[in-house]
């Protein structure tokens, strides 16, 4: 025989493990200092930047 399961357990169960997910998303999102958001945004810019200056037109 098998065991017997039951559902409101297993829900319960479901539902903590999607809020810890959800948690740990968040503690990257909004866990962050102001000041390294700004440095990773002022360096992706730097980054989009220099990328864009070694693009070669071939419309010449």
């Amino acid at each position: 025989m098998s065991e017997i399961t039951n559902l409101n357990k297993f829900r319960k169960a479901k539902a903590k493990a999607e809020k810890e997910i959800r948690t740990q998303n968040n503690r990257v999102t909004f866990g962050t200092p102001k000041h390294l958001k700004n440095q990773a945004k002022a360096e992706n810019l730097l980054d989009k930047k220099r990328l864009e200056n070694k693009r070669i037109d071939g419309d010449e």
